[in-house]
């Protein structure tokens, strides 16, 4: 099971608690988690990554293993830990100010 954890705005669109976890078949990777995720949330599809194009939202951030994995490939394979259940993926709000 992968467990995934969302920014606030995004579970509480999807009216879930502060993990989620889900089955995800093989390889692993953000791409086929995503896939999974707004298969069982379809309100979330489109806030993640873009409806047409698949790529990250620009306000979002990828983490895993105390890596940030947003500019990887979606299909790159994540982190053994993530797989088995050990670690969270963790997707972040970026925070911008100036």
């Amino acid at each position: 099971m992968i467990r995934v954890q969302l920014p606030y705005h995004l579970r509480n669109l999807a009216q879930v608690g502060n993990e989620i976890t889900l089955e995800v078949p093989a390889p692993v990777s953000i791409a086929a988690v995503l896939d999974v995720l707004e298969n069982q949330f379809p309100m979330l599809r489109g806030t993640i990554r873009d409806h047409d194009t698949l790529k990250r939202r620009a306000f979002l951030r990828f983490f895993a293993c105390q890596e940030d994995l947003s500019m990887d490939p979606m299909d790159k394979p994540l982190p053994d830990a993530v797989v088995d259940g050990r670690e969270p993926l963790l997707v972040i709000g970026a925070i911008a100010g100036g």
